[in-house]
């Protein structure tokens, strides 16, 4: 039997929810920002996590926009 993860919105309540339950704190603007970026309009659960958790360890520079 083939199972497929379900996907979710890359909102910002779920990358809060998600956020939240791993970190024990909420995201800041730029870093929600970043992960929206990356992960475009859907995303597994495990994507969100390893997002979130990776995005906290990036250094800020890595975090801008390109004007």
């Amino acid at each position: 039997m083939i199972t497929r993860e379900r996907k979710l919105p890359v909102s910002d309540l779920n990358l809060k929810k998600t956020a939240i339950r791993l970190l024990g704190q909420t995201l800041v603007s730029p870093e929600m920002q970043y992960i929206q970026r990356q992960l475009g309009a859907t995303a597994t659960q495990k994507q969100l996590d390893d997002n979130v958790v990776a995005v906290r360890k990036m250094p800020w520079a890595k975090l801008k926009f390109e004007d």
